[in-house]
């Protein structure tokens, strides 16, 4: 890559100073191998979305209807107060600003971002369910999440006269789900446990039927939630059109700066690639465990867990033939994912503090500082190697990374509860 010479900036003798020419990557100074590698991150290079084979409501408007009202709905938790959108905040880029989730009480990750994450085939930092509609359901019987269960969840969609029509509109005949027990899981608590295996094995099927839906619907809902465009975004495609960028497609110095760091020397788009600034695999890089935790074993845990979960792609009440479970039946498992998490995407990486996924650090300074030394965990790993970066190269990284900032791409009527 073609570079203009770097000047410093001088005193001149009156004290004030001069600025010269600073080096950046002029659009016609690119190489067509950078060209080719910055117009694949942009957002307009985003694939249809992938179908989601274990869910046959996956794209229709009806169930995204019933999800958006499922996810709105404080009474899907045990102590009525907290809905999906208590974590997965709209007006946060459907984070919550928060380094450790707090639902019915502080939970152990750090809440991922769910715009474009229905391009991703894993879910949750280690990947431990391996379909949107599999993850949904989880924090509905999670301790720290919701605190519900199925059966009661599944009481209340199939009782109540709203979620009865939509349902029914979606699904089909809306079943009976007993008043007694009040609560009954194979998961949550040992009563919950004690009072599912006083079920008939049918019932237990009908719950996790009506359980199951609650989740493809929530996923449906979910996909609406899609990036918006930043200023990178424009500034890659012009590189397609022409060499000569419009002004107000343009980056600054800084940022362009930035930009060929990213892609160069500080080798971020290794795992930070294409239109999502990711590449949806497992990595350990370095991350210290919280104080007084042992470190976590990550993707060598999530793929086991993904393969025991009775709501995986192979699993009964998913709608997907075995052929089409390729993702989760050919997964790796070897011993290098002990400690490795989920590359998550960069979008809107500016305004999503804090980071990692025990929201360690707190600035994108911290972050950049991270990868820039690369020590060596307590497994004693670390993918990542030294950058030696320099002060002013991790500020033109950083500054780059706020061209990633849009507003969502997704019709405003999802953006917050819907109306009684």
């Amino acid at each position: 890559m073609k570079y203009l010479l770097l000047l410093a900036a001088l005193l001149t003798g009156s004290g004030v100073i001069a600025w010269h020419t600073l080096s950046l990557p002029l659009p016609e100074n690119w190489s067509e191998r950078d060209r080719i590698l910055i117009r694949s991150m942009a957002l307009s290079q985003l694939p249809t979305l992938p179908a989601d084979p274990g869910n046959a409501v996956a794209d229709l408007e009806a169930a995204a209807t019933l999800g958006h009202r499922l996810y709105f709905d404080q009474r899907l938790s045990g102590n009525n107060n907290v809905a999906c959108a208590s974590c997965h905040r709209p007006e946060l880029t459907f984070t919550d600003g928060l380094a450790l989730a707090v639902g019915t009480a502080t939970g152990q990750r750090h809440t991922p971002g769910l715009a474009g994450v229905s391009h991703s085939p894993w879910f949750y930092w280690d990947g431990r369910k391996d379909s949107q509609w599999a993850q949904a359901l989880a924090p509905l019987e999670n301790p720290h999440e919701h605190n519900s269960d199925r059966t009661r969840i599944s009481r209340l969609v199939t009782s109540d006269p709203q979620y009865r029509k939509l349902y029914e509109s979606v699904f089909g005949i809306v079943p009976t789900i007993p008043d007694q027990p009040m609560t009954a899981s194979p998961l949550t608590s040992d009563k919950a446990l004690a009072n599912w295996q006083t079920l008939p094995a049918s019932q237990q099927k009908t719950i996790n039927q009506v359980f199951s839906n609650v989740g493809k619907a929530l996923a449906a809902y979910q996909r609406k939630l899609m990036p918006g465009a930043g200023r990178f975004d424009d500034y890659a495609d012009s590189l397609q059109h022409s060499a000569k960028i419009d002004a107000n497609t343009s980056l600054d110095a800084t940022e362009l700066a930035g930009l060929a760091l990213f892609i160069g020397k500080a080798q971020c788009v290794s795992c930070h690639n294409g239109p999502q600034f990711t590449n949806h695999d497992f990595h350990n890089t370095g991350v210290q465990s919280l104080t007084g935790e042992l470190p976590p074993m990550g993707r060598f845990d999530g793929i086991r867990l993904a393969r025991e979960d009775e709501f995986n792609c192979l699993g009964e009440y998913s709608d997907a033939d075995s052929a089409e479970c390729s993702e989760l039946r050919f997964a790796g498992d070897s011993n290098e994912l002990v400690g490795a998490h989920k590359t998550p995407s960069l979008r809107n990486v500016a305004t999503t503090a804090p980071y990692m996924h025990n929201g360690q650090m707190r600035t994108l300074t911290e972050v950049l500082r991270h990868y820039n030394e690369a020590p060596i965990s307590m497994l004693s790993h670390n993918e990542a190697k030294p950058l030696g970066l320099r002060p002013v190269e991790l500020r033109q990284l950083e500054a780059f990374l706020h061209t990633l900032t849009a507003p969502l791409a997704t019709d405003d009527k999802w953006l917050s509860a819907p109306q009684p």
